[in-house]
């Protein structure tokens, strides 16, 4: 219960998803491995869904939904691995911003690079976290040799490890929503160290990027796609 008070958004976070995840387990009947029209049914990224059909929601919630049991463990163990040290440098809103916008962006990513592939999960969202905490110790550079650094750093090895293991295990896991959540995070959280007030400036210009994706870029290059 001492976790849960000293790192309430990370915990809040967890279970949220891990409440989805039941959620696709009643819906789909298995518990191991969640059927992929289940997924697609309950929000999951699928390009044509998302861009042609204005089903634009789907960003959001396929930032809560997981494919299996390992690949939800595996994402909210890295969460909790990378979260808490979130909370300690950086305010509740900021990690709210950057949490939510480096999973929005990373969607967008995702349904660039694969236009016609299902994508799921937290890792684009939990990428940008781990991004920040770098932009964070990259504005602080003194701070770069100091135990904590050198643990969070060591958590994002394992996290690495962990992703590359379900990359070649779960083909609906995307690598450009992970980079691109990596450099969403990195920005804002470097923006976010050197300035708090930089929440707000961080805030509307991914919300501008997120807004020409949708409007302009993603429907000109479905159409090419699938003309």
């Amino acid at each position: 219960m001492q976790e849960i008070r000293r790192y309430p958004l990370t915990f809040f976070i967890i279970i949220l998803n891990t409440l989805m995840y039941g959620v696709s387990i009643l819906y789909s009947g298995s518990i191991v491995d969640i059927d992929l029209h289940a997924l697609v049914d309950l929000g999951a990224l699928y390009g044509p869904l998302v861009v042609l059909k204005g089903e634009w929601w789907r960003l959001f919630a396929a930032m809560f939904l997981h494919g299996g049991m390992t690949h939800i463990l595996m994402n909210m163990f890295s969460l909790y691995l990378i979260g808490r040290g979130m909370e300690v440098y950086f305010s509740k809103s900021a990690y709210v911003a950057v949490y939510l916008f480096s999973g929005l962006l990373g969607g967008v990513a995702s349904l660039y690079m694969h236009p016609l592939s299902v994508g799921i999960g937290a890792s684009g969202a939990i990428f940008g976290v781990f991004g920040a905490l770098a932009g964070f110790f990259l504005a602080h550079r003194k701070m770069l040799a100091s135990a904590q650094a050198q643990a969070i750093f060591k958590d994002f090895a394992i996290i690495i490890g962990l992703n590359l293991v379900l990359g070649l295990s779960i083909a609906s896991i995307d690598m450009s929503a992970h980079i691109a959540g990596l450099v969403v995070g990195l920005a804002g959280g470097f923006a976010i160290a050197r300035s708090p007030k930089a929440v707000w400036l961080f805030s509307v210009v991914s919300l501008l990027l997120l807004g020409m994706a949708l409007q302009w870029y993603l429907p000109e290059h479905y159409v090419q796609v699938l003309s």
